[in-house]
């Protein structure tokens, strides 16, 4: 009865995160709570979760990840990559080589939110589309993760599990055999063939301007000064000479959201405009209307220099996520104005003030240029623009790289396990003034913290009901006349599956204890089965949802849901192929 009850809250929590209507910590947090009132998991044992040491060593990580990007280190190689020529598969092939080997050594989405502007950057001077640039970005800093211990979740979480199954973790380097001949195999695939299998979304964009969306949807109030004023809606593209949609229209409080081709305009009336960036330019300046969200959009106009316009992206964890423009004031909590938002996946039809943000939105902002950058990463945000590259003192690059590299040598050699070397060292760099104390608390990825510390009790829940040797056998009846690796394959390929759903630290809390299931039930390597989880757990290439970085290029690329899989399923078909000899030469089954 317990291992029905254990699937049956998986199955609702896999229905769930798959859905995404329910953020993946809360379901985490409704599954363990269920399992705990139904007594299948110890009600004094619940939270022991989040004292794991896979969950004490992802804070540190990401902590560390945040130091290094404060002593200035990856702005150093970000401004290297600015002088990349002009060739797309020579700036495809740089920027996917440093964003993996910098995600090998922080988080990847630290890694993709000092790297995007630059590849934005790089797009626009060479004229070449962002779609093809981004999304290799984030894949290949899916690929640089798995090649280390630090470098993802799920191959902390994997550690985990080896060391209370063997005795002993997996070592700093002990994922880097499979996953350095992994991402060298993808980096290849992705920089000279996968990028040519994607949507070219933009044509080319002047040098002058910032990165461009494709759809931004914004509001413009009709003063009295106005171009438009008296003119019917029919002919506000041969006033304004902009390529813009009318989605609606405001007047008197009342929303029209078809006005009449023949609706003569009048002063106070509010627009709901669709628009590139170029157009809505265009627009502005040439018919005198002003932008509801702020100030008039020409510089000129402003009246004080130190006003600036600029494009942020909304992340996973931002809190802006389901609360709108008016609920949460934004100009009053972060001296921000909210002039338009872009979203790639429908056409919306409300007003700004009413629209609720989604991660991969991205904001058109209004603000000055003393607090612009704080307040954008207080809104949990990645700034579009090129942004100033700070090239850090290069005695806190130093400090920083001596107590990083301490912290890695303290593990490598066995003198400190990696749950108390990392926090050691995050301490360490408190100490040093790398990073403030505050900034602790801001960088931990608090949702995916707690996702871990929820799932980790549910995943022991899976083994000690007999639910996880339940579906190794029944994975084993049906490669019962397969040889080793093919079922090694068979692992490997529901792990890329579930890793595309949902989160992938879930993913491998899950899927884990099955791996070794099946090794026992085979009398095989565990290390073999165990490898091959922490590789699909690496591997969400197939959706805008299965990781945090696929999300993040979703609106500045101007993709799809269906545009990942494009380049997305023949990388995992090469994963496989590539992966599980890999697999089994340096793990042998």
């Amino acid at each position: 009865m317990d291992q029905l009850l254990v699937f049956l809250a998986l199955g609702a929590a896999l229905i769930l995160f798959a859905w995404g209507a329910v953020r993946h910590d809360l379901v985490a947090l409704i599954t363990l709570f269920a399992l705990a009132l139904l007594g299948i998991v110890p009600r004094d044992a619940a939270f022991t979760g989040f004292a794991h040491p896979a969950v004490v060593t992802v804070a540190a990580v990401l902590i560390i990840s945040r130091a290094l990007m404060n002593s200035g280190l990856v702005d150093v190689i970000a401004s290297w990559i600015l002088r990349v020529g002009k060739s797309i598969t020579l700036q495809i092939l740089v920027l996917t080589l440093v964003i993996a080997v910098a995600s090998a050594l922080m988080n990847n989405v630290g890694a993709l939110a000092i790297l995007m502007p630059v590849a934005l950057y790089l797009a626009r001077k060479s004229g070449h589309a962002p779609s093809h640039i981004l999304m290799p970005l984030a894949f290949a800093s899916l690929l640089g993760g798995m090649t280390t211990l630090i470098g993802t979740p799920p191959n902390i979480i994997i550690a985990t599990f080896r060391g209370e199954e063997l005795g002993t973790p997996f070592g700093m380097f002990d994922f880097s055999p499979v996953g350095v001949g992994l991402a060298v195999v993808g980096i290849a695939f992705i920089s000279f063939v996968g990028w040519r299998f994607l949507p070219k979304r933009r044509g080319e964009a002047s040098p002058e301007d910032l990165f461009q969306i494709e759809d931004y949807i914004t509001e413009v109030r009709v003063t009295k000064d106005s171009k438009l004023k008296g003119r019917a809606v029919r002919e506000i593209q041969d006033v304004t000479d902009a390529d813009i949609r009318i989605l609606g229209l405001i007047r008197s409080k009342r929303h029209i959201h078809a006005p009449d081709p023949d609706e003569e305009l009048k002063t106070h009336d509010v627009l709901i405009l669709e628009a590139d960036s170029d157009d809505l330019k265009t627009f502005v300046n040439n018919s005198g209307v002003k932008l509801v969200g702020g100030k008039q959009f020409r510089k000129d106009a402003i009246g004080a220099k130190d006003i600036v316009i600029t494009e942020a992206v909304v992340t996973t964890n931002s809190p802006l996520i389901g609360n709108t423009a008016a609920n949460l004031s934004m100009r009053t909590r972060y001296g921000l104005n909210l002039l338009a938002i872009a979203r790639q996946e429908r056409k919306m039809r409300q007003r700004i003030d009413s629209i609720r943000f989604k991660a991969g939105d991205v904001l058109l902002l209004q603000g000055r240029v003393v607090n612009v950058d704080d307040a954008i990463a207080s809104m949990g945000c990645l700034p579009l623009a090129p942004r100033g590259l700070q090239m850090g003192r290069p005695q806190r690059i130093i400090l920083a790289l001596g107590i990083f590299g301490g912290g890695i040598l303290s593990v490598v050699t066995g003198f400190l396990p990696v749950q108390i070397a990392f926090p050691l060292a995050a301490l360490v760099m408190v100490l040093a003034n790398v990073i403030s104390v505050r900034e602790i608390y801001t960088s931990v990825d608090w949702p995916v913290i707690i996702l871990l510390g929820a799932m980790i009790p549910v995943g022991e829940a899976l083994e000690t009901t007999g639910g996880a040797e339940l579906i190794a056998a029944q994975i084993m009846r049906l490669g019962s006349d397969f040889p080793v690796w093919a079922t090694l394959a068979i692992v490997l390929v529901v792990t890329m599956f579930l890793s595309d759903v949902i989160n992938n630290a879930a993913t491998v809390v899950l899927m884990a204890p099955i791996g070794i299931s099946i090794a026992h039930g085979l009398s095989a390597s565990v290390d073999a089965f165990l490898m091959a989880v922490a590789v699909g757990g690496s591997c969400a290439f197939l959706t805008p949802i299965g990781h945090q970085s696929n999300t993040l290029v979703m609106g500045p690329g101007g993709y799809r849901f269906s545009d990942y899989w494009r380049m997305g399923l023949p990388l995992e078909i090469i994963i496989v192929l590539v992966g599980v000899p890999l697999i089994l030469f340096f793990w042998p089954a």
